[in-house]
């Protein structure tokens, strides 16, 4: 009775219930840094995609202009070829009149009309050739079309992926706005229902100095479930338990779906060496079989097997640093903790 009451009137500590805390603030910001960078990670390989497309259009607009460049010169030569064509049938012309006047004015001369009929042969010929000349810039002109046609295509091409590009790194910035604010509401539902469930709980169990809230978990002494030593549920234990899972089933069907919520069980030791029963080798291996008890008892009274998880400490999460019995006492324990998935 006297250790009753002093455990009744110490002050609590409230210590772990801020580290709690912040080790769940902690893994918030690192599920936040982790959808950034998967965010990044898939903004580089889009970006990285459109860079490699640019590259290619950047190599085919080079090898266009050298192709355009080629067909400018060989035009030019073209050009200037007729030109001297051109030249020489007018050289030809002349020289087909002069032959036409000296023929005219010595009709008898079979020699002038000789020439005459090699000069006109010849016209035909010149003219022939500036037939094919004509005919060849004509191609070179429809192929200089074709490839300015062909470079404002990939001018325009360039445009959608750079416009792409940019829609791309707005949806992916919205998407983060978006991911952020779904998982702040996450996190307020379900630390709403966490109060709903430990007050709840407290309602059921009453106000028993071994079993109270320390910051955001619920707090069973060992003693009220298990025997020194042993990792078997009790009978009164399994009567705290039974309240338990029933305060468990009516949170699965109240949450919603979509939340991802776990309740996990923490086993914890005091700091006293393990008795050498035989069953267990360190105080590691006792509390992480209580608390493989707790989930399996729970599973067996209904509970969903993947709204649970179950944590061995050991000795090495004190809720109280003395080393008298009260302190060791308050060591043992199994915690409920709501959390996320």
């Amino acid at each position: 009775m006297a250790l009753s009451r002093s455990r009744r009137y110490e002050p609590v500590n409230y210590w772990p219930g801020f580290v709690d805390a912040l080790s769940t603030m902690l893994l918030v910001i690192i599920f936040l840094l982790s959808v950034f960078m998967l965010a990044q990670f898939f903004l580089s390989r889009e970006v990285t995609g459109k860079d490699e497309a640019l590259t290619r259009l950047n190599r085919q607009i080079e090898e266009l202009t050298n192709l355009l460049a080629l067909e400018r010169t060989q035009k030019s030569a073209d050009q200037t070829r007729i030109a001297s064509l051109s030249a020489t049938l007018e050289a030809a012309e002349r020289e087909q009149k002069r032959l036409a006047g000296a023929a005219a004015e010595s009709a008898a001369s079979a020699d002038a009309a000789g020439r005459a009929a090699a000069a006109s042969n010849a016209l035909s010929a010149e003219k022939e050739i500036s037939a094919k000349a004509l005919a060849e810039v004509d191609i070179l002109n429809q192929q200089i079309a074709a490839l300015r046609k062909q470079l404002a295509a990939i001018e325009d091409a360039l445009s959608a992926s750079e416009a792409a590009n940019r829609e791309s790194q707005s949806k992916i910035s919205d998407l983060g706005q978006r991911l952020n604010v779904a998982l702040a509401q996450k996190v307020q539902e379900l630390a709403r229902y966490r109060s709903d469930f430990f007050g709840r709980l407290r309602q059921i169990l009453g106000s028993r100095p071994d079993i109270r809230v320390v910051g955001d978990r619920f707090v069973f002494e060992s003693s009220v479930l298990f025997d020194v030593g042993k990792a078997d549920i009790s009978p009164e234990g399994k009567k705290s338990l039974d309240s338990l899972a029933a305060a468990v089933l009516d949170l699965e069907r109240e949450i919603p779906p979509d939340i991802p919520w776990i309740l996990r069980v923490d086993g914890h030791t005091d700091s006293q060496p393990i008795a050498g029963n035989g069953l267990f080798r360190s105080n590691w291996e006792l509390s992480s079989a209580r608390a493989v008890a707790v989930v399996q008892y729970l599973v067996a009274r209904g509970v969903e097997p993947e709204r649970l998880a179950a944590a061995g400490f050991g000795e090495f999460q004190p809720l109280d640093a003395g080393t008298d019995e009260a302190a060791m006492a308050r060591n043992r324990r199994i915690e409920l903790k709501l959390t996320e998935r």
